[in-house]
C-alpha cells in the first residue's frame, strides 16, 4: 500500500472528512498538523502549490484536497493509487 501523507488542522471539517474516508478503507497515513506552525504551512504550500488544507499525498501524487479524494473515490480510481 502507497504511503499516505495529510497535512491538515484539527479544526477543519474538510481535513475531518478526508480522514474519515482513509479510516473508513482502513488506510493508515501520516498526519502533519500545521496549527500555530506557520514554517510547516509553508512547507505545505511549497509543495503543493496551494495553501488550504487538507493537502494529501499518496506515494508521490500529490491528490489535492478533500474534494479531489473524494472525486477519486466516486470514480473508483482511489483503490487503484492506494495500491500501487
Amino acid at each position: 500500500m502507497a504511503k499516505v501523507v495529510i497535512y491538515s488542522s484539527d479544526w477543519c471539517p474538510y481535513c475531518i472528512r478526508a480522514k474519515q474516508l482513509l479510516t473508513s478503507k482502513s488506510v493508515p497515513f501520516d498526519e502533519i498538523r500545521v496549527d500555530g506552525k506557520p514554517d510547516v504551512r509553508a512547507e505545505m504550500t511549497r509543495k503543493a502549490g496551494r495553501t488550504s488544507v487538507p493537502q494529501i499525498w499518496i506515494g508521490e501524487t500529490h491528490v489535492g484536497g478533500c474534494d479531489d479524494l473524494f472525486a477519486l473515490e466516486r470514480a473508483g480510481k482511489l483503490d487503484a493509487l492506494l495500491d500501487a
